[in-house]
């Protein structure tokens, strides 16, 4: 009998987005906006006021009515540093302005300093040509009260959050918080700080995770190590469907007899996917436990990484209603030649050296360290083979992140 053809990518993420789109949370909290940095915006922000809310000069200078030039020299009048409201302009005169003060009524332009001569009676005279609008930022120029200034579903940056305290918000509405329960599987794991036994190796995928977890909004629930054996492995996912969004596990997902996860999943739960063509990462099994989905990642820490930032990512920013949940990608050319053409496709670590992307020496799925060292992830695509200078597509780390 013929094996049942590995999965591609797309697909297997179109599936993961499918479900994500079934299981989008509803709920929201209202936050202040110096806890509300990585969270999704769970309601359009529309503006209440424009910006600037005034007419305001962008530089220190003075403010004239241009039907007044013909007069100059002409007598300073008034002072307006921002933060005052400034009084109507009198006729023939000017006003000593700074930058983001309100523009006097009257005034139609500003000019800087540095073109204006201040004689020893204090008038002052113009030495350039001046337009109407000249150095005026206009009332509404940044936003107009009703704009939408934000999407649902916006992930709320410095920058966006920066928008809301525009408005004068202290605190915004946001999605709340996947509840993602994180279990470890494998007799081998250890947890640092613990004595290592003969044969064991500690748990790096749990940190990795958590704080992956973490910056992608969601609440954590640790649900530590599971042994190989199918009956304890059944007992903790209906334990942990009660209270989690998500069951994310690593390890125990290939095909082994030690694999419980992925025997369980196929045998108690509903399995929606299991093998894809990816290298690193074949073994990512997803599927229900009762009503909560499960992603288990493979075990070995390059796949998990991969698996990760490429398909378990995109799910849990899609439920929190984030719609571009892919990273920005953009071409780079090969430092390197790949005549390893496979039936997979793979993500290589490299570095940018020179605008060439640069292989980690070993790219071993176990090895973790080749991710401290790279800036990223290259696409080989599948049944391909490359040359250096080749173009490929290349994922920042700091994109997955």
């Amino acid at each position: 009998m013929s094996k049942a053809p590995l999965m591609p990518v797309e697909d297997a993420l179109d599936q993961l987005l499918g479900m994500a789109n079934e299981q989008r949370l509803a709920d929201s909290e209202l936050l202040a906006l110096d806890d509300a940095r990585g969270r999704v915006l769970a309601s359009d922000l529309v503006a209440t006021l424009d910006l600037p809310p005034w007419p305001n000069s962008a530089m220190d200078g003075y403010a004239l009515n241009l039907s007044d030039l013909h007069r100059q020299p002409l007598k300073v009048s008034q002072k307006v540093y921002a933060g005052q409201a400034p009084d109507t302009l009198l006729p023939g005169t000017c006003a000593r302005i700074f930058t983001g003060a309100p523009l006097p009524p009257g005034a139609t332009c500003v000019e800087m300093q540095e073109n204006v001569e201040v004689l020893e009676d204090g008038r002052v005279r113009f030495l350039q040509p001046l337009k109407a609008g000249q150095n005026i930022r206009a009332q509404g120029q940044e936003n107009r009260v009703g704009d939408i200034l934000l999407r649902a579903g916006k992930r709320l940056g410095p920058f966006e959050l920066a928008v809301a305290a525009g408005q004068g918000l202290a605190h915004l509405h946001v999605v709340r918080r996947p509840r993602v329960a994180l279990l470890s599987t494998g007799d081998e794991l250890v947890e640092p700080g613990q004595p290592l036994r003969p044969g064991s190796i500690y748990n790096s995928n749990r940190v990795l995770l958590g704080h992956w977890l973490r910056e992608l909004g969601c609440e954590v629930i640790d649900a530590g190590i599971l042994p190989d054996r199918p009956a304890q492995t059944r007992l903790k996912l209906e334990q942990l469907q009660v209270s989690a969004d998500l069951i994310l596990t690593t390890g125990g997902v290939s095909a082994g007899d030690a694999d419980c996860l992925g025997q369980v999943l196929r045998d108690s739960g509903k399995p929606l996917l299991w093998k894809l063509a990816i290298k690193p990462g074949k073994p990512l099994t997803v599927g229900h436990f009762g009503a909560v989905p499960v992603i288990g990642l493979p075990g070995n820490p390059t796949s998990a990484l991969v698996t990760f930032g490429l398909l378990a990512r995109p799910y849990l920013l899609r439920i929190q209603g984030v719609q571009d949940v892919m990273p920005l990608s953009f071409t780079v050319n090969a430092g390197f030649d790949w005549h390893k053409a496979g039936g997979r496709r793979e993500y290589l670590r490299v570095r940018l050296e020179a605008g060439r992307a640069v292989l980690y020496p070993n790219q071993s799925s176990g090895v973790l360290l080749g991710a401290t060292w790279a800036d990223g992830l290259v696409e080989i695509p599948e049944s391909s083979s490359h040359n250096a200078g080749d173009p490929l597509r290349f994922i920042p780390f700091n994109e997955l992140f």
